[in-house]
């Protein structure tokens, strides 16, 4: 299952995040009921975001770390926390997937590869800017070709012909 997928440039900037699977936080998410120090549902919920999104944060920069600074002459597998990464490098741009360990890493490597052909054969010569402007169409591609941590579809051709017909409903 796939818990996360990252597109970042070298400078360590994200340019697409999905998760899947929410990170792992060191406190519990249980709402503590003492009699005196009840804690309302939306701050405690709220103050849940915040660390949440600071612990996505941390995790992204040290994948991208991790990532960067690896010589070309490793695989394009890093074994990270209790997940593994796959990544895939295209011109300035890193392609990441968090999957599970004993998860096949070749076809989650070809599934980026799949990715990036879907992203060039939408935008023509797929570029970095096309991803920052157009990121709303970038996530439509994915959650067309990702659903809830899973491969949904491997037809290019469907993936973009549905795509298009999304289009013409807005």
């Amino acid at each position: 299952m796939i818990r996360f997928f990252l597109l970042q440039n070298r400078q360590g900037k994200t340019r697409l995040s999905k998760w899947y699977v929410p990170p792992p936080t060191g406190t519990s998410t249980s709402l503590p009921l003492s009699s005196g120090n009840q804690i309302l549902s939306a701050d405690y919920s709220a103050a849940n975001n915040n660390q949440t999104e600071a612990e996505k944060a941390r995790i992204e920069a040290e994948v991208h770390r991790l990532v960067t600074s690896r010589d070309k002459k490793y695989t394009n597998f890093i074994e990270y926390n209790n997940y593994k990464l796959i990544y895939r490098r295209y011109a300035g741009l890193f392609f990441t997937i968090a999957v599970d360990v004993q998860d096949n890493e070749l076809s989650y490597l070809e599934s980026i590869h799949l990715f990036v052909e879907l992203l060039d054969s939408y935008f023509a010569n797929v570029c970095e800017l096309d991803i920052v402007f157009n990121f709303n169409k970038v996530y439509m591609i994915l959650d067309e070709y990702m659903l809830a941590g899973e491969i949904e579809e491997t037809s290019k051709r469907e993936i973009l012909d549905r795509v298009k017909f999304l289009e013409k409903l807005d």
